[in-house]
């Protein structure tokens, strides 16, 4: 495919590991932020690529993955709310609550419907006026923008049945977290290409400068994340931390100026619990109070609900590069796609599930 293969060019690729392989001298500990990165490095086998010594481990940038097991109770409970309309991505009706997921409350019953595109539940809405509509707004600020247009479009047309179920939660603060930690391992980082394609690189620069830590902002493809990989080593090496942008095609230092503009306008910023990692400080979006009527959460009473998560599940040591699927003893056996204890093992950015997608099901060494 045009503008595709050449970023899959396997002389190209077998450069670039000889390039890696000659600046490495000692062993090195990169995070490749992002769960798509995550998903093309173990399809393509880049790391099983790598010299002995530099070891990618993967982060927290799988928002499904992510999103707190509250948030998803807090879905369920307004999903079997009679009359309610519950409007959802695919990828979060099998995500496990504290009592199964959406996909069962579907099965017995409740009106879940999969969108493309958040504007699909203003459409929902307008059709169905004696009914409520919920939209399930999560994501980091890749999708931030088009949720919040959603939920701009509400106001303007004085939509009264519509409301959202917001958890979107930001990555640099993430990034500053993982570094603050005791158990800290990682010392440099594949940067979120997408997310950097929306809100620039401005939050990165000062993370680098707190932690002596590099940032390389990084494609998806396997030229793209070797090409990323061997900036960071090479900084590493040199003893240097600083912020590079190796996905030039489609991230700029200022990133997307409009729909920053609509995300400013509809979000402010608050403290929020991730998924098997607990709160962080300042790392997530909530409704402004401008759009505060559209808060589903306040409009269904559903903000007091409190879960406990399987402690059988690693999943937050896996999204902190801590473990690896492999490394869990219910991988592949208690917990599958099929029977998930953790939302890393069906999401399709989740390192689990990229595990059993490609066949990485022996424990690592």
């Amino acid at each position: 495919m045009k503008y595709v293969d050449e970023y899959r060019e396997g002389e190209t690729v077998a450069r670039l590991v000889d390039a890696i392989r000659a600046v490495a001298t000692r062993p090195w500990v990169v995070m490749e932020v992002c769960g798509g990165q995550t998903h093309s490095i173990v399809r393509y086998g880049i790391d099983e690529l790598l010299p002995a010594g530099i070891e990618l481990v993967h982060g927290p940038g799988c928002p499904v993955c992510v999103t707190p097991l509250e948030t998803i109770d807090r879905a369920h409970a307004i999903a079997q709310k009679p009359g309610v309309i519950f409007c959802s991505f695919g990828d979060m009706l099998r995500v496990p609550g504290s009592h199964g997921d959406l996909l069962a409350l579907r099965a017995r019953g409740a009106d879940v419907r999969v969108v493309s595109s958040p504007l699909d539940a203003l459409t929902i809405a307008k059709a169905n006026p004696a009914r409520e509509v919920v939209l399930f707004a999560i994501g980091f600020e890749t999708t931030a923008p088009a949720n919040a247009m959603a939920i701009s479009q509400a106001a303007r047309l004085g939509l009264t049945n519509f409301s959202a179920l917001v958890s979107h939660v930001l990555v640099p603060p993430a990034m500053s977290f993982l570094l603050s930690a005791t158990e800290r391992r990682v010392q440099a980082f594949l940067g979120p290409g997408h997310v950097c394609a929306i809100m620039g690189t401005s939050e990165y620069a000062p993370i680098v400068d707190t932690f002596n830590a590099p940032v390389v902002v990084t494609g998806f493809e396997p030229v793209d994340l070797l090409e990323g990989l061997l900036l960071a080593v090479r900084q590493l090496e040199a003893g240097r931390a600083e912020l590079e942008i190796q996905y030039g095609r489609a991230v700029k230092p200022e990133g997307n100026v409009h729909a920053r503009a609509i995300i400013d306008d509809v979000f402010e910023r608050c403290d929020r619990p991730w998924r098997g990692i607990g709160v962080i400080p300042d790392s997530g979006w909530r409704l402004s109070p401008r759009y505060r009527q559209f808060s589903a959460e306040d409009r269904f009473s559903v903000g007091e609900i409190v879960a406990v998560e399987p402690v059988e599940c690693i999943s937050g040591r896996i999204l902190q590069g801590l473990a690896k699927p492999s490394d869990c003893s219910q991988f592949g056996t208690r917990c599958t796609p099929q029977t998930p204890l953790g939302a890393t093992m069906v999401s399709s950015e989740g390192a689990c599930a990229a595990y059993v997608a490609y066949g990485r099901l022996r424990r690592s060494a």
